[in-house]
């Protein structure tokens, strides 16, 4: 509709030019008097009349001072018998400029059609307009089974190496292979060796599997097409499988070439799963993709590439061998990894002199790699605001903070009560974390506003680690009871600022009993089997494997450990009640304190 109009208002607006052009042409042309015989034959006999020019019915006539008429005589009527008849003397006609004039072809047909001819020309360009539209419609329909896949070709300036890439050092070695294959074919084949068809990406959100993708493809130097799976799947079945087609058949002209499908889960989820029936447009995509994978020889050159933070839900058609039959796992990065990603994306920025990546990697333990990215932006922004020339280590740090809990909430003001509760709050998290053996150590309180928090204890691992055990578990739950039991020791009452502590503390107590084994009383068992829709691709459903008596203990046990957790906190709260009152005392005068600074209040940490 849009377009229907658009090609009004140019058709409109192409008619008023024209016939403005047109109007100033008429306006320009000098205009020419009428005259009739008697006046024709009165100026002969004045001789005021320097010449005559004939034109068939037309007498154009061009008086001596310069003016210019025009007369109409009767048709089949020459000049010569209207000046005899009306008896004008020869010597008068003899010194006049007679001239016979003819019109041309040009004119003649342009004055005999142009009347005709316009307005045909006028409805003929109107008829253009709308053919194309029409034919830009069909066009469009007629490419809508086409893949869309965004290509980048080989040799490109600025490409992506693995040197691109920090960490994940076993990905990178996996790859290395289908690099090398790439490279040098020949070398497989002569030994009957059959490259993978497909490698699957897996990891959690950020940790560069789209970035690892693309290197593959810059150290091979083949062309990359990069396409998501959610623009296979349209609402009209059988688009998704065409666009799949037309995807490998421009993969099969452009070989050796890497193909990446970014989110395949969004199109490989299991067939037949779900309520309501399974989705036929996507069934129907996934079908086309395993086909296409199973229908080319596997020394062609086409390496498929797909990434998904979801392995759990896809078809296992996709993962058979022959398909995607090699899995790469990329983990959050480690220290010495999250170091090397920072030194990478801190390439380009001008760090002060005393800034030490190091200190940041030990900092940002669980930061994917788009985080540390992301850290590193935020500190350049915030320095730039600054008016500063050069990053340093505070705005780096801040960044972190940033990063996990949101921008300082400056305009959200508490009153000096509620300031107070906050500061006994988050003293009460970290003293308790503190005394404990088994927690990480505390890195900063702050009672500024971040986020949806009024205050934050920070607390970090000082190392890297992948198992937790059962009294570290036991002391968070301390740890995170520990803000209200201050609030009630000290005030008598608590607040709602504990709401989010409770929660975690819940689901920690609940992960302890039903999932890990960890409760002496239940045994070395779980508890609940979790049942997934996978067309909604989360859980909604948790089936009940055991009695209602078995619940009843389920419930006593996550209280149980609640509740020991609750005394623990009442515990190193009631015997350190100075030390609370100087956190408190220091955090109220100066709204954050570091590690050292909180150090030299309550002391080193104790060790396990």
């Amino acid at each position: 509709m849009k377009s229907l109009i658009k090609n009004i208002l140019i058709f409109l607006l192409v008619f008023l030019v024209i016939a403005a052009i047109f109007s100033s042409y008429n306006f320009t042309r000098p205009k020419i008097k009428d005259a009739d015989i008697g006046q024709l034959i009165a100026q002969l006999n004045n001789e005021e009349v320097q010449g005559v020019v004939i034109e068939e019915n037309s007498l154009l006539i061009t008086l001596k001072n310069g003016e210019q008429e025009k007369l109409q005589k009767e048709q089949g009527e020459s000049f010569g018998e209207i000046i005899k008849n009306y008896n004008v003397a020869p010597e008068k006609i003899s010194s006049l400029n007679i001239a016979v004039k003819s019109k041309s072809g040009w004119a003649y047909w342009s004055e005999a059609l142009l009347p005709f001819l316009i307005p045909f020309i006028f409805i003929g360009v109107f008829i253009w307009f709308m053919m194309r539209q029409v034919q830009g419609a069909n066009n469009r329909a007629m490419m809508f089974g086409q893949s869309g896949v965004r290509e980048t070709p080989k040799n490109q300036k600025d490409k992506i190496t693995f040197k691109d890439v920090a960490g994940v050092k076993e990905a990178k070695e996996d790859l290395d292979e289908i690099v090398e294959f790439l490279k040098t074919p020949k070398k497989f084949v002569a030994l009957g060796a059959k490259i993978p068809k497909g490698a699957l990406l897996m990891g959690a959100p950020g940790t560069g599997k789209t970035l690892l993708a693309r290197a593959v493809a810059g150290e091979a130097n083949v062309p990359f097409f990069h396409i998501s799976g959610s623009e296979f799947v349209e609402m009209f079945v059988g688009v998704g499988a065409s666009r799949v087609r037309d995807l490998f058949t421009k993969a099969k002209k452009n070989a050796p070439c890497i193909v990446f499908i970014d989110e395949i889960d969004a199109v490989g989820r299991q067939r037949g799963a779900g309520l309501g029936g399974s989705h036929d447009e996507r069934e129907q995509t996934l079908n086309q993709i395993l086909v296409e994978m199973d229908g080319f020889d596997p020394n062609l050159g086409i390496i498929v590439l797909a990434a998904t933070n979801r392995p759990d839900i896809l078809d296992p058609a996709l993962l058979r061998p022959g398909r995607f039959d090699r899995r790469i796992v990329l983990d959050l990065p480690d220290i010495n990894d999250r170091e090397a990603i920072l030194k990478i994306h801190a390439k380009n920025k001008p760090l002060a002199a005393g800034v030490t990546l190091r200190k940041l990697a030990e900092r940002t333990p669980g930061f994917s790699g788009a985080d540390l990215a992301n850290l590193v932006n935020e500190a350049a922004i915030a320095a730039a605001r600054q008016n500063k020339k050069i990053i340093d280590e505070i705005n780096l740090l801040d960044s972190i903070e940033k990063v996990l809990l949101g921008p300082e909430r400056k305009s959200h003001l508490l009153s000096d009560k509620e300031k107070e509760i906050t500061a006994y709050h988050e003293a009460g998290h970290a003293l308790v974390a503190h005394l404990l053996p088994h927690t990480d150590p505390v890195h900063k309180i702050s009672i500024i506003s971040r986020g949806r928090a009024a205050g934050y204890t920070l607390k970090l691992p000082e190392k890297d680690r992948s198992l937790k055990s059962r009294q570290e578990f036991v002391e968070e739950l301390a740890v995170l009871l520990g803000g209200q039991i201050a609030e009630k020791h000290f005030f008598g009452d608590v607040t709602t600022g504990a709401s989010n502590d409770l929660r975690e503390a819940t689901k920690i107590a609940k992960k302890i009993v039903t999932e890990y084994g960890m409760s002496e009383k239940l045994g070395l068992r779980t508890f609940g089997e979790k049942e997934e829709l996978i067309f909604l691709g989360k859980e909604i459903h948790e089936g009940k494997d055991y009695s209602e008596k078995t619940a009843e203990k389920i419930d006593e046990e996550i209280n149980m450990f609640i509740k020991n957790a609750k005394e623990t906190a009442q515990k190193i709260i009631g015997g350190n009640e100075k030390q609370m009152k100087n956190i408190v005392e220091k955090l109220m005068k100066e709204e954050t304190i570091e590690r050292e600074a909180f150090e030299k209040i309550v002391g080193p940490k104790p060790k396990k």
